[in-house]
């Protein structure tokens, strides 16, 4: 497979570049597939519910064709993934995709593991160490540091806003020893992925380390996490006893921050998954719904909201997006919705009263989104049409994607991702529905550590000082 670049078409690499690398250092891009290969139909159509661990090689090994052999990447699947996504029904047209059952209780553990393997099989050929810096506004942080802890030959270097993110998350990261460390920046999550963009295009600092990242910006964050669209998409449509309806439009709701998420889904769509559309969920940091709206791409300060993953004004993955499709297709694809935190607080609220479920604040959002789409708010953006509807009031905002109607006439499914588990908010969630949500073993045991987070200020000549003086060459 050949990988260029968002900013350079021109540019023509292989896998282990993009993945090493993590970005371009010449232009600052993306890496992306020059294309996206089709998974066979015959397995796509399978009567019988897909194996996820079939899923992931099949769809992994077209991007490492030539530079992982089978076996290796047989092996590396089954290392990453002693645990799957669950597809839980909540009524007979919603469904959860629970992708918290990871070590790290959140959805980056399916990106960070396999990119981990990915990045240690590829670094045994090399010499020194390999240095991942990642920005995170909540669960990335986190998912990282598992995956890479005492990896030999990588080191990871987390920056998280200090403040800005739920004490249980922030536990998770500063707890870290070894090859993984954790810095927390007086400033937001945007602060911290400027300082590690930053640093991936400082020619100096590149010279002394190598360096690569694990957020979103790298490409094997974003193939493995596309495995739990295929595997869903195809669980759901095999249900159709839960709805009766013939054929239904299968709709994947996605809370939505940096986009990486939603990102992976269009690159599982792209590769035959029967997912007919996607809602782009978020909190008032609603750049790219503005975008879908309006056509102007207004990147912003980001604004701290109770669902904090998703409190990206700039997100990275617009790049990608945007290079994949054009806005007007972009619209044919997308419906988007936004809430603010009273709407939040609603929304966990009403989930659990409506369905019995508890939910996390991100994936609050989501639900909402469908419900509210489903019971009036797609029906009443058709009749009025887009001219009358505000993108600046939280909601539906204006614009009708084609599967639109067909949500409209109950001919429509609804896959929720639930992004992280609903502990990790224990605070906003009990506030919402009057009761704690259960606490696993694995969080539990983490609130007991203590912690090692070093404090910065958001100063690109303070964090480049602190790598030279703690990073081994």
């Amino acid at each position: 497979m050949i990988y260029t670049d968002t900013r350079d078409s021109s540019v023509k690499t292989d896998f282990r570049t993009a993945v090493m690398g993590g970005m371009n250092p010449e232009t600052g891009g993306l890496y992306i597939p020059v294309s996206y290969p089709k998974i066979d139909s015959s397995f796509i159509n399978k009567a019988a519910d897909p194996s996820f661990r079939e899923i992931a090689f099949n769809m992994a090994k077209p991007y490492a064709e030539g530079e992982i052999p089978d076996q290796d990447l047989t092996d590396i699947i089954l290392d990453a993934y002693p645990f799957i996504s669950k597809v839980v029904p909540v009524d007979p047209v919603t469904y959860m995709l629970e992708l918290f059952h990871g070590p790290t209780c959140a959805f980056k553990d399916f990106g960070a593991r396999f990119m981990a393997r990915v990045m240690s099989y590829f670094n045994r050929s090399e010499s020194g160490t390999l240095h991942i810096l990642v920005a995170t506004s909540g669960d990335t942080g986190s998912a990282v540091g598992s995956a890479f802890h005492n990896v030999e030959g990588l080191d990871v270097t987390i920056l998280y806003p200090a403040g800005k993110i739920s004490p249980l998350q922030e536990k998770q990261l500063a707890t870290f020893t070894g090859n993984v460390r954790a810095l927390k920046v007086n400033g937001t999550f945007d602060d911290c992925q400027k300082l590690v963009k930053t640093a991936f295009t400082d020619a100096d600092l590149r010279k002394k380390f190598r360096l690569s990242s694990a957020n979103s910006i790298n490409i094997s964050r974003l193939l493995p996490q596309s495995f739990y669209y295929m595997y869903s998409s195809i669980v759901v449509r095999n249900r159709q006893h839960d709805n009766s309806i013939d054929n239904p439009a299968i709709i994947a709701v996605v809370p939505s921050g940096n986009f990486g998420n939603l990102t992976s889904g269009l690159i599982a769509r792209e590769m035959g998954a029967p997912i007919d559309g996607f809602v782009a969920a978020t909190n008032t940091n609603h750049t790219v719904p503005d975008w879908i709206a309006t056509g102007e791409y207004n990147p912003r300060p980001s604004v701290a909201t109770y669902a904090n993953a998703m409190d990206v004004g700039a997100p990275s993955n617009y790049e990608r997006i945007h290079a994949m499709y054009s806005l007007e297709q972009i619209r044919h694809l997308f419906a988007s919705y936004w809430l603010d935190n009273d709407g939040i607080m609603q929304a966990l609220k009403e989930c659990n009263v409506k369905t019995g479920y508890i939910i996390d604040p991100h994936g609050a959002i989501a639900w909402k989104a469908w419900d509210d789409m489903r019971h009036g708010a797609m029906e009443r953006l058709i009749a009025d049409g887009v001219q009358k509807s505000d993108y600046t009031k939280p909601g539906l905002t204006p614009n009708i994607p084609d599967w639109a109607q067909k949500v409209v006439d109950r001919k429509a499914v609804g896959i929720i991702l639930e992004t992280a588990n609903p502990a990790k908010f224990t605070a906003t969630v009990k506030e919402a529905i009057g009761r704690e949500p259960p606490m696993p073993e694995r969080l539990l045991e983490i609130m007991q550590l203590p912690d090692h987070a070093v404090p910065m200020e958001n100063s690109y000549a303070e964090f480049r000082g602190w790598l030279e003086a703690n990073l081994a060459q």
